[in-house]
This record gives C-alpha cells, sequence and structure tokens, in this order.
C-alpha cells in the first residue's frame, strides 16, 4: 500500500523505541522507502544497525557525519519525504518542535520537511499533563502538524495513566491514512453499514445470521484512507472501531434503518454490506412463550428494506451499492436486484465459491452495473474493498 512513499520515522529516547522497529518493518513490507532518524538518547534504548537491517537504508544519527554522499542529507530527506512520524516522541523532542529549535539531526530534518507529519507522545503521565507539554502539543497542532493522542494504562516508570505510545497496529492505520492513496475521495461524504442485526425473541434469544462485518469495515478503512469523511453504522460484531472512522453501532435493523435514513440525504456515497435479518420475531409476552413450544412463539414480521428505500430516494448526483450473496445464478440475480432497489452498483457473491462469503479473510466477487459485470479474482476483503471505490471513479 506504501510503495514509491518515502516515509521518515524520527525516534527519540524512550523505552518504548523498541516498537519503533517493528513499524519499520512494517512499513517496508508495505513496499515503502523506510529511512529511520535516531537521537542520541534514542540509542541507548535500541541499536541503529538494527533499523539498518529491517530498511535497508543507513540509520541517522548525526547531523556532522562525513561518511555521506555530497549532499546537504537532512535537507535532501526532507525533501523527499511523502510523510514524517516521529514514534515514539518525547517531552523534549516535541518541545523542540514546537519551538522551532533543531540541535540534532531529527529536529534538523524535522524542521526542513514540508510533508504530512505524525507525532505519537510517549511519556510519563505527569510529563504528558504538564501545561508546558500540553501548551506545546497545542502550538504544533496549530501549525498543521498532528499530535496523536497516546493511550492510557500501566507506564514503564510503574506509574498509570496517559502517555503510553498507542499500539503499532494503530500507528501503522494513521500512517496508511495519510500516505496510502492520493486521497482522491476528499470532501466526500460516504455512508457504510455492516455486520449483522439481531432482532430479539425474549430476553435471552434472537434471530441473527452469519455475517462477520469484515466486509464492510473494510470497506469503511479503505474510504477514510482514501481522504473521504466516513460514517459506519455497524451491527454486533467483534472489531474494533476503524481510525478515522465516525462509527454508529446499533443491534436491530429498525435501528439501522433509522441511523441510516436520517444522514442518508447528506451523503454521496453509500454502501450497504450489511447483512440484515429480514425477518423480525411479532411481540409475544415471556407468559405465552412459556407456554407455548418456540416455533409456535415466533411469529415473523418483515424488517424495513434499506436497500431499496436509499435506492428509491437518491439525489442526482448520490451512489447507490448494495451487496448481493447468490447460490445460483449469480449475474442474472443481481441484475434483477440491481434494477428492482435502484442501485447504481451491485457487488455480488456466490456462497458457494471457496473463498467467498460469511467469515472468511478473502472474497470473490462480481461487479455489476446497468452497463457491464466484471468478475474479479479471489482477493483479500481490502482489495474488494479497494476496487469498489475504483469501480466508482471509472463510472
Amino acid at each position: 500500500m506504501l510503495k514509491n512513499k518515502c516515509i521518515v520515522i524520527g525516534v527519540t529516547g524512550s523505552i518504548a523505541a523498541y516498537k519503533a522497529a517493528d513499524l519499520s518493518s512494517w512499513a517496508k513490507k508495505q513496499h515503502a522507502d523506510v529511512n529511520v532518524i535516531m537521537t542520541e538518547n534514542a540509542q541507548y534504548f535500541i541499536n541503529p544497525i538494527t533499523f539498518e537491517t529491517l530498511t535497508g537504508n543507513k540509520c541517522l544519527t548525526d547531523t556532522f557525519d562525513r561518511n555521506f554522499q555530497y549532499n546537504v542529507e537532512h535537507v535532501e530527506l526532507a525533501k523527499r519525504a511523502d510523510l514524517f512520524v516521529v514514534v515514539p516522541a518525547s517531552a523534549d523532542f516535541i518541545a523542540k518542535a514546537a519551538n522551532g529549535i533543531a540541535d540534532d539531526m531529527l529536529t534538523t530534518t524535522f524542521l526542513a520537511a514540508t510533508c504530512k507529519k505524525l507525532i505519537f507522545p510517549a511519556m510519563n503521565t505527569r510529563m504528558y499533563e504538564n501545561p508546558i507539554t500540553q501548551d506545546n502539543i497545542a502550538k504544533l497542532r496549530h501549525y498543521g502538524i498532528e499530535v496523536v493522542e497516546p493511550g492510557a494504562g500501566y507506564l514503564a516508570c510503574g506509574d498509570t495513566g496517559k502517555g503510553k505510545l498507542l499500539p503499532v497496529e494503530d500507528i501503522e492505520e494513521h500512517i496508511l491514512l495519510n500516505a496510502a492513496y492520493d486521497h482522491d475521495l476528499a470532501g466526500k461524504k460516504v455512508l457504510i453499514s455492516a455486520g449483522p442485526t439481531q432482532e430479539d425473541i425474549d430476553p435471552v434469544r434472537f434471530i441473527t445470521n452469519h455475517s462477520t462485518g469484515r466486509m464492510g469495515y473494510a470497506v469503511a478503512k479503505n474510504a477514510a484512507r482514501r481522504g473521504a469523511e466516513v460514517t459506519l453504522v455497524s451491527g454486533p460484531v467483534s472489531f474494533p472501531d476503524p481510525i478515522g472512522v465516525k462509527t454508529i453501532h446499533v443491534k436491530s435493523a429498525q435501528q439501522m434503518f433509522d441511523e441510516i435514513t436520517a444522514i442518508s440525504d447528506e451523503q454521496d456515497i453509500i454502501v450497504m454490506t450489511a447483512a440484515v435479518a429480514d425477518m423480525r420475531p411479532e411481540t409475544v409476552s415471556s407468559e405465552k412463550i412459556h407456554k407455548v413450544t418456540m416455533p409456535d412463539a415466533i411469529k415473523l414480521t418483515t424488517n424495513p428494506d434499506i436497500l431499496s428505500y436509499l435506492g428509491a430516494r437518491k439525489s442526482e448526483n448520490q451512489k447507490v451499492v448494495g451487496f448481493s450473496m447468490e447460490t445460483e445464478n449469480l449475474v442474472e440475480n443481481s441484475r434483477l436486484k440491481l434494477k428492482k432497489k435502484h442501485c447504481d452498483m451491485i457487488v455480488a457473491n456466490c456462497l458457494r465459491e471457496a473463498g467467498a462469503g460469511f467469515g472468511t479473510e478473502t472474497n470473490v466477487v462480481t461487479i455489476i452495473t446497468d452497463k457491464k459485470a466484471e468478475e474479479l479474482p479471489i482477493m483479500s476483503k481490502d482489495e474488494v474493498a479497494e476496487k469498489i471505490f475504483d469501480f466508482l471513479k471509472a463510472d
């Protein structure tokens, strides 16, 4: 995802410095050109050779190092950088960066860089909450530098509180949000539904389906990485909320309908991946349930058809995308759904296809519009999400 991107990672003196090695390794695997700059204090926690081995590039530590090609190295790297990430960022670095102090290789290059910059603080809680540090963070944000809130928990110093470096996977997602794409959906509002819904039978039992929400969450992440303002309406799933996405949690199909329709008119693109339970039980008293068998007690009524509602009411400039799961006649049935529900696109897959359907890391889909039907090979759900927006752009 980061092919041909120059990512500069600044590492400062913190016990969390070792996590920058995991981040550097991940970025390299994403085919980025990874360049690490370390402060003098950072070298007490991790050796520069570690980063050189992981990235294949020299780890820069000394502004006045004479072992280099004839150019002003910190200026040259600052020019090439697509994204500058400081992880972990100490209170000392934050203070210097906020006040334009450039007294080592990291601060000098940071000051010279004009690309997007991300800072991930890691320090003692009292240091982080000190008004001086908070003022410095506010100053950095004033200048357009993104300082990401640290986590809270047990710290290496023995204290418990705010100041813990975020998990590496969260930092990775922040990098992808800023560098994976050219933000071709910037200025667009995208609404996505994901996951199953649950319809209560009684206080213990409910009707649901096998959807995990994995596909919908992949779509939401891809839209956010492309710069869209994303709202995700999610049924009960086991995933954390995607970073950079406004997530609204619901349980029933009616709740999902209410949340989606309340904001649907404001959206440019709506992608309905949720596997909504088609039926819900009629209201049955608990006394009656105890007196009759479950099949007799469960009288079903139809849930609202969210996709049909959205398709019928879409504006001229709005795009509505639905999903179709079939067991036979995939293209024919999906074309009927496309027309009946007034969609611009149907993403269809066959539950009998290996690697497709619920609970898998992959999917095998056919993207169907009124002009064409294109079958895609088996790919990850992240890749399918990318293809959906590529098709919408090209249409």
